[in-house]
């Protein structure tokens, strides 16, 4: 086998060996992209079906937050308070404080603490019922309920991972099988997760390749198949000089003709 025959056969056999190894992931980025770009990223994440928040009205006198800013202070361990905001839960003015402590380690943790804006009282995170209702208001669809799940934890595969627990998960009756996300200590809506998104979802995984948390775009099996991919290209480019007739160069022959003597 000559040199140039060689280097040939080595190339086809590299380029083949690589497509077989990488052409499903290659499958998967393809589907994957159509669907990304073919997709409104406004409906897969659901906000066509959110009602935006309601307004508080200027109804009645709210307390100063240094009365449950107060009613904190005085609780063992509290380093600092981190933020201070007035929302609304069904109607009613709630003071939503986020707070940090620290343990005998020297580990800080946030917390989230609800109060009522009209007396200064401390209440608890919200009920079932009130996670309910909570979503009915900002859901623009169907109001029928399905079924609701308190969530303590998520694993890294949940469509819910990440995000701030307890929560409660309100899912609706409707073909898309929407489901509001609330989180009961912080008293509002998270997000909101349908089908579509789902599928948005599954395919994100398959696109990233992080088959632990889905979200993980530095991931080695991903750089590993960039570089796989990135080489089959280049040895496809090989491939066709090589075997292209513009660019192959005729084999001299060694065997120089013999003179005719008659």
């Amino acid at each position: 086998m000559s040199m140039k025959r060689s280097w040939h056969w080595r190339i086809r056999k590299t380029h083949r060996y690589l497509g077989v190894l990488i052409g499903v992931q290659f499958l998967f980025w393809t589907v994957g992209g159509l669907y990304f770009s073919w997709s409104n990223l406004d409906d897969i994440h659901g906000d066509p079906m959110k009602r935006p928040p309601g307004a508080l009205p200027l109804q009645g006198a709210l307390v100063s937050p240094s009365v449950p800013l107060e009613i904190l202070r005085r609780r063992a361990g509290i380093d600092s308070i981190m933020g201070l905001q007035l929302i609304d839960v069904l109607g009613q003015p709630i003071y939503q404080l986020t707070y940090r402590t620290q343990d005998g380690h020297g580990h800080a943790r946030t917390y989230t603490q609800l109060a009522d804006a009209r007396t200064g009282q401390l209440r608890n995170e919200l009920t079932k019922g009130e996670a309910t209702r909570l979503a009915q208001r900002r859901f623009a669809g169907s109001s029928a309920v399905e079924r609701v799940e308190y969530l303590m934890a998520t694993d890294p595969h949940h469509e819910y991972r990440a995000k701030p627990l307890p929560a409660y998960a309100v899912t609706f009756r409707q073909p898309a099988h929407a489901t509001i996300y609330v989180a009961a200590q912080l008293g509002t809506v998270q997000s909101i997760r349908t089908d579509p998104w789902r599928m948005f979802d599954w395919l994100w995984m398959l696109h990233t390749m992080d088959y632990q948390g889905r979200d993980n775009i530095n991931n080695g099996l991903l750089r590993a198949f960039s570089g796989l991919g990135l080489l089959t290209i280049l040895s496809g480019f090989a491939l066709y000089f090589v075997s292209s007739p513009r660019f192959r160069r005729q084999r001299p022959n060694s065997r120089k003709p013999i003179p005719n003597r008659q």
